[in-house]
C-alpha cells in the first residue's frame, strides 16, 4: 500500500469514528441519555463516548497531518498505531464488562445496533491499529 493511500485509508477510518463518537457525545451531552437506548459507561466520571471521540480526533489530526507532509511519514505512523493501540485498550475494557454482563444476566444483551457502540468502536481502533502496523512493517 502506498504512503498516500495509506494515511487516505487513515483519515477515512479516523473520521468516520470521530462522526459516530461525536454523535454519541452529543446525544449524550444534549438529551443527557445514551444514544440508541443503551447503558452509558463512565470512565473516572467521564462518559466513554466522550474520550472515544477524543482518541478519534486525534487519530483524524494525526492522519491529516501525516497526509499534508507535517509530520514525518514514520513517525506519524507510529503515532497513529500507538493512538490506535490505547483507544483499542480503551473499548476493549468496556466491551469485556459488557460480556461480564452477559453472564450476570444469565443471556446476551442485543442493543439498539445489533453490538453495542464500544464494539463499533473497538472494530474502528483495531482497524486503524492493524493499518498502521502494516504500514510500519512495510520497509
Amino acid at each position: 500500500m502506498t504512503t498516500r493511500r495509506y494515511f487516505g485509508w487513515s483519515i477515512a477510518l479516523a473520521a468516520a469514528g470521530t462522526l459516530f463518537a461525536g454523535y454519541l457525545s452529543a446525544t449524550k451531552l444534549w438529551s443527557r441519555s445514551c444514544a440508541f437506548d443503551e447503558p452509558c459507561p463512565y470512565f473516572f466520571g467521564v462518559p466513554a463516548c466522550y474520550i472515544g471521540a477524543a482518541l478519534f480526533l486525534a487519530l483524524l489530526v494525526l492522519a491529516v497531518l501525516g497526509r499534508a507532509g507535517r509530520m514525518g511519514e514514520r513517525e506519524a505512523a507510529r503515532s497513529l498505531a500507538a493512538v490506535a493501540a490505547l483507544g483499542t485498550a480503551f473499548a476493549a475494557w468496556f466491551v469485556a464488562q459488557e460480556i461480564a454482563a452477559w453472564f450476570v444476566a444469565g443471556r446476551v444483551l442485543f442493543y439498539g445496533l445489533g453490538l453495542s457502540t464500544c464494539t463499533y468502536a473497538l472494530l474502528f481502533f483495531v482497524a486503524a491499529l492493524a493499518l498502521s502496523l502494516a504500514h510500519l512493517k512495510r520497509p
